[in-house]
């Protein structure tokens, strides 16, 4: 029992560790961003508010460069020396992370094209209704509708001509 006792008394103490390792900085738009992933590179050395690991005391201090001679500053400098030098390489995280964003696109593309080809459906079910109307009203014979008493009308001149504008107007705008 003791044992047990040890054992979840070491598992609770070594829980902090893991989140120890984050990361902590500001970003260009002035927002606190926390990770376990280093900052961008654009990210000046200043805006990192908290590293992964152990403090910056305790690590070995970065090589200064000396300053280029000839009066140069030390800012015009740094580009160039960026210039030279190779873009790195993709990790597997990279290569992971580009995988999900082209599986996602294509999800996304998916997702439109189905939506386009409903859209497109309805406006030709549409059309198609449109059309039989317009037949009909165009046929001459004799509609009824039912109104609002429960009485049954005959459309007269005035509503088959209304009727007929409606159905153009349907199909002018459906049937492309």
């Amino acid at each position: 029992m003791n044992l047990l006792h040890w054992l979840v008394l070491g598992c609770a103490c070594a829980l902090p560790l893991s989140a120890s390792a984050q990361w902590q900085w500001v970003d260009n738009s002035g927002k606190k961003v926390f990770s376990d992933q280093p900052p961008p590179t654009d990210i000046p050395e200043k805006n990192i508010l908290r590293r992964a690991g152990p403090s910056p005391s305790t690590r070995a201090a970065a090589p200064v460069t000396p300053a280029p001679e000839g009066g140069t500053d030390a800012t015009a400098a740094a580009p160039k020396a960026r210039e030279g030098t190779a873009p790195p390489k993709p990790t597997g995280v990279d290569k992971e992370l580009e995988e999900k964003t082209k599986k996602a696109e294509a999800e996304q593309k998916a997702k439109e094209a189905a939506e386009a080809a409903k859209i497109a459906k309805a406006k030709a079910d549409n059309c198609a209704r449109a059309r039989e109307n317009k037949n009909t009203i165009d046929s001459g014979i004799r509609i009824a509708k039912v109104n609002a008493k429960g009485e049954r009308e005959f459309m007269d001149d005035a509503a088959r001509a209304d009727a007929q504008k409606r159905a153009q107007t349907v199909i002018d705008s459906d049937c492309k």
